[in-house]
């Protein structure tokens, strides 16, 4: 294992840690992954690895792991150095420059899909992807306006399981609602509406898409009208609403056991 020893902050080689912060990505689909176990986890697939970032502690430690990658620049410096490197504080001793997997084919994802509608939060982006590979459900729809997948911090909330989904970011929800129909989905929006059915009522088919809307604002009425079913969980009178992180994974859940 050929370490690179820092001898320059500065260095250019280095610059890709400096500038790619949580939402940033490079022209070629560069993103920055954080801390051991994401990073450890990363390695593990077939992602392409550009260099590693991180101290002699790292390096020894996953010796094996790293060796196995084939990882051409593995740069070592003490921790405080990677911390002037990246300008803040770190709780960690380990940084990596990978390239984003290609988004896959609408057609591609499974028979199992959580779709996003403009979620915000790259939190709720990264613990809804956590689960969504926890319970099997490999199939990640998002929009341009949510975070992606692959930002640093929604990559650090799913410890990098997000890269066990298949993702593709869509130009138009209802366009694409449309094409998943066609493909023999059945499609569902969680939403409290009227005419809601209540979680434990639904009849799960083979195939199906989970439609997960704004953290605040929900799904439209244009999307509800364009799915086949709206599901809502049962809560206790006064609850209004769950987390849409945990209100995901209660009903990724309930489908993926029907």
């Amino acid at each position: 294992m050929n370490l690179i020893q820092i001898d320059d902050i500065n260095h250019d080689d280095l610059s890709i840690y400096k500038k790619i912060r949580e939402n940033a990505f490079s022209d070629d689909d560069s993103f920055i992954a954080d801390s051991p176990k994401v990073v450890n986890l990363l390695l593990e697939t077939d992602i392409e690895i550009k260099s590693i970032l991180a101290t002699h502690e790292y390096y020894a430690e996953y010796k094996s792991l790293i060796e196995h990658k084939n990882i051409k620049h593995l740069y070592v410096a003490k921790k405080e150095e990677l911390e002037k490197i990246v300008g803040h504080r770190l709780h960690h001793n380990c940084m990596m420059h990978g390239i984003r997997p290609a988004c896959v084919d609408l057609e591609n994802l499974g028979e199992k899909i959580i779709m996003l509608d403009n979620i915000t939060s790259a939190e709720n982006v990264g613990s809804i992807a956590r689960s969504a590979a926890a319970l099997g459900i490999n199939g990640y729809l998002l929009p341009k306006t949510s975070p992606h997948p692959f930002n640093r911090r929604a990559l650090r909330v799913s410890m990098g399981h997000a890269a066990l989904l298949k993702t593709l970011v869509y130009e138009d929800i209802l366009v694409t609602i449309k094409k998943l129909k066609q493909n023999g989905y059945k499609v569902f929006a969680a939403e409290v509406t009227e005419s809601s059915i209540p979680l434990a009522r639904v009849e799960v088919p083979k195939k199906w898409v989970l439609i997960m809307g704004h953290e605040g604002k929900g799904i439209s009425s244009e999307i509800l009208d364009m799915c086949d079913e709206v599901v809502s969980i049962e809560m206790q009178k006064g609850i209004k609403s769950f987390n849409v992180a945990v209100a995901a994974s209660i009903i990724m859940y309930r489908f993926s056991n029907s």
